[in-house]
């Protein structure tokens, strides 16, 4: 059974940072896309940044130079860099595993970055 596991959310100020983590069990980290999604109040859940099993990134947009995706094969664990955060980045943050055939989430860790 797959369990992601997220933490290092909290209240950050403006222009600071945070770092996500997302540790996994029952599947490797090293052989699977993972992802990073948010989905903040009132809006639909969208797709931050991914991680392909020979460690190719993607961002979205809004994020493009301020977050950073990464993993730590030897831990099992994903992470997600946040730099220069603002207001807006505001949302609950969810680690996402392409594993084949059904995807799997993590409980979600909430981000509020205040102005």
């Amino acid at each position: 059974q797959v369990q992601l596991v997220e933490s290092g959310g909290g209240l950050v100020q403006a222009g600071g940072s945070l770092r996500l983590s997302c540790a996994a069990s029952g599947m490797l980290v090293s052989i699977h896309a993972m992802g990073w999604y948010r989905q903040a109040p009132g809006k639909q859940r969208e797709l931050v940044a991914t991680i392909t099993s020979v460690g190719m990134t993607n961002y979205a947009d809004s994020v493009k130079g301020r977050f950073t995706i990464s993993r730590d094969n030897a831990k099992n664990t994903v992470y997600l860099q946040m730099n220069s955060l603002k207001p807006e980045d505001t949302a609950v943050y969810y680690c996402y595993s392409f594993r084949s055939p059904t995807g799997s989430w993590g409980q979600g860790t909430q981000v509020t970055v205040s102005s």
